[in-house]
């Protein structure tokens, strides 16, 4: 799930943005992940929280090897670890080194990112990724025990949030802010299809159809993991089925983490490089995202459900992947030497 600090020093071609100030390309993708890992390390630090108070309280959640699931994990944590237990889960997902999804991991590479973007980042920004770092790398094993996960887990979430505040209040509103909103917006999306299509289908009942009604406090758990639950209980209070609660997180667009807001929000960004700063490569993605918006706008959430609500959800994450491909080949391709290419050209003759 995650990327490599790249370091390519090519830039947009001065034909594509003449008379504009040229973002460098490495900019442009260091921008893009200091969003999606402070966004996935919110995400993560949730999903523990809610995942520890949901098995706390005796929920039939499936518990601890949900969270391996949603992050598609199963084949690297079993590698090292024999069972899905609260302190292998726990261990493995904020202070494990080897894991290059653990919350330590995730936060060395935001900070790596953001020190490639020093001459363009507020003092702000750096100050607080450099405090926030520095306190994940000392976390030990007794900081996350059991009795001290969740305000543990508190703490991952606000000092995220202030970033998001900071970078909201001090990132000058160009290029290297739109690539920013492409890569929070994006990570959002693919979380919350994650999260729908594991935890729909583990809370379904064995034996049960798809549809059917379950434990309203198991649901609870779904939206507090999307942050939703407020959203949702204000919007509709006396709603809490299943379809709802999916529909709400698909495609509801006044609540900020739902797949149609975080597609708007992709949309909108890409055509603002395409318009604003004139970068032609855009305009093969931006249809692929409209085509995500398209369908997603055309069918009912009882119409997603019936035909397949995880075949949907994959295909979603698909489109996702290559969306994050297509950007990053528009934008920042791999850099070929010359004589690979003189090589390349050789075997082509």
């Amino acid at each position: 799930m995650g990327a490599g600090i790249m370091t390519q020093v090519s830039v947009f071609p001065a034909s594509v943005l003449p008379g504009l100030r040229n973002l460098l390309s490495r900019y442009a993708e260091n921008m893009m992940w200091l969003a999606r890992y402070m966004e996935r390390i919110e995400n993560m630090a949730r999903l523990i929280e809610v995942t520890g108070s949901s098995v706390r309280a005796g929920s039939v959640d499936a518990g601890w090897d949900s969270i391996i699931h949603i992050n598609a994990d199963e084949a690297f944590f079993f590698r090292h670890h024999k069972a899905a237990t609260e302190q292998a889960v726990v261990t493995f997902y904020i202070t494990e080194e080897g894991n290059p999804d653990s919350i330590l991991s995730l936060a060395r590479c935001a900070r790596e990112n953001a020190r490639v973007l020093r001459p363009l980042i507020s003092t702000e920004m750096w100050m607080h990724l450099n405090v926030f770092t520095r306190w994940v790398i000392e976390l030990g094993p007794g900081d996350v025990g059991a009795g001290y996960l969740s305000p543990l887990c508190t703490r991952l979430k606000q000092d995220c949030q202030t970033h998001f505040g900071i970078t909201e209040g001090t990132l000058y509103r160009d290029q290297g802010w739109l690539f920013y909103s492409l890569g929070k917006n994006l990570e959002r999306a693919d979380q919350i299809t994650r999260l729908i299509d594991i935890k729909y289908h583990t809370l379904l009942p064995s034996g049960a159809g798809v549809g059917s009604d379950i434990d309203m406090s198991q649901w609870t758990s779904v939206l507090r993991s999307a942050a939703a639950y407020h959203a949702f209980r204000r919007v509709l209070p006396d709603g809490m089925t299943p379809a709802n609660i999916v529909g709400f997180l698909l495609k509801n667009n006044g609540f900020p983490r739902s797949l149609s807001n975080s597609l708007c929000n992709v949309y909108s960004a890409l055509g603002s490089l395409a318009g604003e700063y004139r970068l032609r490569h855009c305009g093969p993605i931006l249809e692929r995202v409209e085509e995500l918006r398209v369908t997603l706008a055309e069918q009912t959430v009882e119409d997603i459900i019936l035909r397949g609500l995880h075949e949907y959800m994959d295909w979603i994450q698909r489109e996702l992947r290559q969306i994050q491909n297509e950007i990053a080949q528009a934008f920042w391709p791999p850099v070929v030497s010359v004589s690979a290419a003189d090589g390349m050209a050789q075997m082509q003759n």
